[in-house]
């Protein structure tokens, strides 16, 4: 019986470099032929030996394009269930965060995920054996080292998957535990990290379409209360044009991604990244975005109107301005006339 811990933390970037290398990670389990045509793809960018705690390991770090880093750090641990492990998995995380903010990670104390992923390979027979462990292994997924109790416990590991009779994966929203005798791991790793990967898009997302709807605000507060104009018209287009791009581009990049990893019928792809999405809540995130999207079209609509009304009303205060100096014009005409005919 052999264990590993992998932790990461991904976020975006201010410069994220190429990587080198694309990685093709090819999973043993059935998948359609179309698979991985659209999902996003990590690049390594680099590949070094480090020593925590007195544990060498390896970091890399990897991009999504085009704007997205990834920082993971692989340690071979003896034993998964020690003390220890707590410790070194927090260091990990130190180190990973030290190492994405000088890398070039975006806003990475706030738009950040941290992710651990303990693995158990090398072992016979079924991962229920290990369930002795259980309560070491939500404290784990958990990065939690009170006692916890134990209907928490039990609840925590019913977010399991089983798919071969000797494999397990049980995920959490901090952690995942992943039991696999032959090692193959990389594939559902990588699940793990496109869900992280989605969950940080949908958080800086719902940031930036908050400061849009601000700014609006913002716009109609300044606007003078006497004033026929509610808004600086080419300002809010200007906000709303770029709405509509994050909106367009967003909904098609998420529902790409969707579309390649949820796939159909009982795929493995489709049922774990299923079991994560609940986990991390993205239909809720997905939910929630589109709510202010939808907002951010309504209150367009309302100031394109508000810009047409305004318009329109300028429009006619010129035509009634113009309307009284020509009277006023010929009324001078038919005065002056007047009084050259009387005197």
């Amino acid at each position: 019986m052999k264990g590993k811990l992998i932790t990461f933390v991904i976020s975006e970037a201010l410069r994220a470099k190429p990587g080198k290398e694309e990685l093709h990670i090819q999973s043993k389990r059935s998948a359609p032929h179309y698979f991985g045509e659209t999902i996003p793809h990590q690049f390594i960018v680099s590949q070094e030996k480090i020593s925590i705690r007195d544990h060498q390991g390896e970091i890399f770090l990897k991009t999504y394009k085009p704007d997205m880093l990834l920082v993971e750090i692989r340690f071979d641990v003896d034993d998964i269930f020690s003390d220890e492990i707590f410790d070194l998995n927090d260091d990990a995380i130190k180190y990973c965060y030290d190492f994405l903010k000088e890398k070039g990670g975006n806003d990475v104390d706030k738009f950040a995920e941290e992710y651990s992923v303990y693995i158990m390979y090398d072992y016979e027979g079924d991962p229920e054996q290990f369930f002795v462990n259980k309560a070491k292994i939500v404290a784990l997924l958990k990065s939690e080292r009170i006692e916890l109790d134990p209907e928490e416990v039990n609840y925590t590991m019913l977010a399991q998957m089983k798919y071969a009779n000797n494999d397990l994966v049980i995920v959490d929203w901090n952690g995942a535990f992943i039991f696999e005798p032959k090692g193959e791991f990389e594939f559902t790793l990588e699940l793990l990290q496109i869900a992280n990967l989605q969950l940080v898009r949908y958080r800086s997302l719902d940031y930036d379409l908050d400061e849009r709807l601000k700014h609006v605000v913002r716009l109609i507060k300044a606007a003078p209360a006497k004033s026929q104009f509610l808004f600086n018209a080419a300002e809010v287009m200007q906000v709303f044009k770029k709405a509509m791009l994050v909106r367009s581009v967003s909904i098609s990049e998420f529902q790409a991604t969707d579309r390649e990893i949820k796939l159909i019928g009982d795929w493995y792809s489709a049922r774990l990244f299923d079991l994560i999405s609940k986990k991390f809540k993205l239909d809720e995130w997905r939910k929630a975005i589109k709510e202010k999207l939808d907002d951010l079209e309504d209150i367009y609509s309302v100031a394109s109107e508000n810009f047409t009304v305004s318009w329109e009303r300028r429009g006619h205060t010129i035509e009634m301005i113009g309307w009284y100096i020509l009277l006023v014009g010929w009324m001078v005409f038919l005065l002056k006339d007047i009084f050259a005919l009387l005197f």
